[in-house]
Formats: structure tokens, sequence, C-alpha cells
């Protein structure tokens, strides 16, 4: 049976234990968390009481913290602790910093000493660092340890680790010394020494790390995990690739927010209320509401002669609209290409010259087109088709030019290079192409 037929069993109002245990065994646990999406408090707290109790804190793990906050406020102390106990400490830590204080008070005092130990210390650590997405469950084997001692001792902590296909070497001290994957281990000999085997060229990351670095190592290096050291470089926890992958999710939304000309939010869409939704566009849409004025200013030095040629003006929409696409263009391509590491601060002299050149291609094919366009619908006025001709080619290159240098620059000043993707580089372009119109019809018309 698939998730619809059971949602429809449940909806139907038939909680009926015996049918439901049996079929929810069978499934996925992701894709019995995602049936709680679907139901109201009273079916959630219900489905959640009936779960498998060996599947029931995985599920929860999935679970939105909506829906785990309203199963944890009806559970007693005693369930709140079997299920906070056999969570992952990376999970559990995530699970209380969605939760409201008077909730957190309440799950750690159910919690085993040690674990609550280990949640308070990563809590601790800076939200975009290394050391708040690590968890310390993780299989350590030491230096001296055989190849059938360390089978042993994953046999015996195993069940409890988050990860087993890599092992991490430390010395009696906890200093990291090198990794060992499941593969290597199942291919050597039971007699052979951990320290002889092991690889010691290990990537890792500091507990203080910008989590967005390390996302970029587990790319660059193909990573199932990554430890995770202090300052001694003492193994402390470990990262692994679903953290990452949500780290990935988290970053890449954040960067098109910005894009947007939002606040980033960290709720979902549908569960952000319509104010906190305004509260995140009013900030942008006044700015660039009120860096219009520059347009306008420049408009408005120039209205007594567009009086005597007001057909200009029925032009402008269209170089303003062409900048602001060329330079998105190139701002979007030069942001992507820093974010994967394509592109480096070094860089910008080539990327500038690049940009150029796309934009004297872009341009003098848009110039063209436009040129035919205007002389069959202006009766053939050679002065006015070259006048807008040669703006929208100039544009197109300033527009490209500015669009490459902006992110770089940016980024030079520790700046997140989404902020000026969409606003400052709008409000730029658009001043410079309305001066880049005005100048040329000047000169070629005598405006």
């Amino acid at each position: 049976m698939n998730k619809e037929e059971i949602l429809t069993l449940i909806k139907d109002g038939i909680m009926d234990i015996t049918r439901l245990k049996p079929l929810l065994s069978d499934m996925n646990t992701v894709d019995i968390a995602e049936i709680f999406d679907e139901l109201e408090k009273e079916k959630i707290i219900q489905l959640f009481r009936i779960l498998p109790k060996a599947m029931a804190s995985d599920i929860f793990a999935y679970m939105d913290s909506v829906h785990q906050e309203a199963i944890v406020t009806v559970l007693t102390d005693a369930e709140i602790g079997e299920i906070m106990n056999k969570l992952f400490v990376d999970d559990a830590v995530d699970f209380i910093e969605e939760m409201p204080a008077t909730v957190v008070k309440r799950i750690l005092e159910n919690v085993h000493h040690e674990k609550r130990k280990l949640i308070n210390q990563i809590l601790q650590y800076p939200d975009d660092s290394a050391g708040s997405i690590m968890t310390t469950e993780y299989a350590d084997l030491r230096e001296d340890f055989t190849v059938r001692e360390a089978f042993d001792s994953i046999r015996s902590t195993g069940l409890n680790k988050e990860t087993i296909y890599n092992c991490y070497v430390i010395r009696r001290d906890r200093l990291l010394t090198g990794v060992i994957s499941a593969k290597t281990l199942m291919l050597s000999r039971p007699q052979e020494n951990i320290g002889d085997i092991m690889d010691t060229n290990v990537v890792f990351a500091y507990t203080t790390e910008d989590r967005e670095t390390i996302a970029d190592q587990f790319k660059k290096y193909s990573l199932l995990a990554m430890p995770v050291v202090d300052k001694e470089r003492r193994l402390v926890g470990i990262i692994t690739v679903d953290d990452i992958v949500d780290v990935i999710v988290e970053e890449n939304t954040e960067d098109i927010h910005k894009m947007a000309a939002l606040v980033p939010s960290e709720d979902p869409y549908l569960k952000t209320s319509i104010f906190q939704h305004a509260k995140n566009r009013f900030l942008w849409m006044l700015i660039l509401m009120l860096s219009a004025t520059i347009t306008g200013t420049i408009i408005s030095g120039f209205e007594e002669k567009l009086m005597v040629l007001p057909i200009l003006m029925s032009f402008i929409p269209m170089l303003m609209n062409t900048g602001g696409i060329a330079g998105s263009q190139s701002s979007t391509l030069i942001i992507r290409g820093m974010a994967v590491g394509e592109i480096g601060l070094r860089d910008i002299f080539i990327v500038v010259w690049k940009e150029i050149r796309v934009g004297l291609l872009c341009g003098l094919g848009l110039g063209i087109v436009n040129f035919i366009r205007v002389m069959i619908m202006n009766n053939k006025n050679v002065t006015l088709c070259l006048t807008i001709t040669v703006s929208l080619f100039c544009t197109v290159i300033m527009a490209k030019t500015i669009g490459s240098i902006l992110p770089i620059f940016a980024k030079r000043l520790k700046i997140d290079p989404a902020i000026v993707s969409a606003p400052l580089l709008t409000t730029i372009v658009d001043a410079l192409s309305l001066v880049i119109y005005f100048s040329f019809a000047k000169v070629i018309l005598g405006f």
C-alpha cells in the first residue's frame, strides 16, 4: 500500500492499529514523515502514537518542526526522553533550535546527562560554523588496533553511530591522525595494523570554520563525511553529507532571496505570515523606489528638450530593460562561478575583458535588429535610428561590464555578492543607460 492509500484510510477516520502498523512498518521513514504534512493536529498525534517504536525516533527526525512541537506537547516525560535519547545528536540539536524556550527546558530535562552535555556544547557554536552542524556519533579507531580489533570495536559500538563507512583514527589524546574506509578494512588481513593501512591525508574542518566553505570541500573531494577537530586538532565530531545537503539548500535559498531583493526568511513560504512576507519585501522595495529618484532626476533635466522631440521618450523603457537584463545575466553567471569556485578575486580582469567582448557581440546583434526596426517604424529617420542603436550598443556593453565587476568587488569587500545583483545593479544600470542615451541624443540630434 502506498502513501496515498494510507492517507485515505486515516482521513476517512480509520485509525485501525492492526491494519496501519504493518503497513507503516514496510514504508520508508521519510515517506511516513511526509504523511504528517497532510494531517490535522489530532490525526498527527494519533498516528504518531501507533508508529512502531523502532521507527518512531527516525520518523520524528524528518518531521516538520510544527508537527514535532505538536507531538512533544502531548507526550509524557518518559516518551520525550525515549525519543530524544534515540535521536542522533545533530538531529536533536536541529529539533531543539526550532522549539520555544519552555519546550526546550522540558526536553533537556528528559535527556540523559551525557547527551544533554553534548547538545549544549553544539548549541554554543556559531550558527554558520562547522561545529553547529556536526554530530558526535562517529566511529573512531586507534592506530595500534589490528583489523580484527577494529571490526570488534565497530560491532560493539557501530549501531549507535551515524555512519561507519569511514572510521577515523586517533591517538590516545584524541589527536586525529588518519581515516580508513570500510572497504579498506574488509579487504585487509585481520592481523594488519590500522596505523599501516590508514590514509593519513585527511580532509578535515575546524569547529569554527564556515559551513559554506565546508560544503565546497564536500563537493571538491566527493566526501560522504568529514571529521571536525578543535584548535589542537583533536577529533570532536563529524559532518555527514545529509547535513551538507541541507546547508547547500539553505545557502542557495538565501542567495535567491537576496538576488530577488528580499530579506531571507528561514520559514517555508506557506508557513510564513503575510505580515512577515510584507516585512521581508518592503525594505528593498522602498530602497528601489527611492533610488528611482536618480533616474527621475536625469529625465527631468532633459524635460524641456524631450518636449521638442517626444518620440525619444518611447525608447527609454526598451533601453533600461535591455540594460537591466544584460547586467543581470552577467552578474548571475559571475555569482554562480564564484559560488562553485570557478572564479576568484584574481580573475577580475579576465572576467571583465570576457564580458566586454560578450557585450560587443550582443550589442552589435541587438543594435542591427533595432536599427532595422526603428527605420521601418519611424519613416527611415536615420539620425534617430543611429542615436537609439548606438545608445543600445553602449548600454549593453556598460551593463555587462558593471554586472561582472560588482559581484567580484562585493566579494572583495566581504559583502554577499547576491545583495548587489538586483538592487544596486538595477539602479546603476538604469541611471547610466539614461546618461548614455541623452548624451548621444545631444551629439547626434543636436538635442
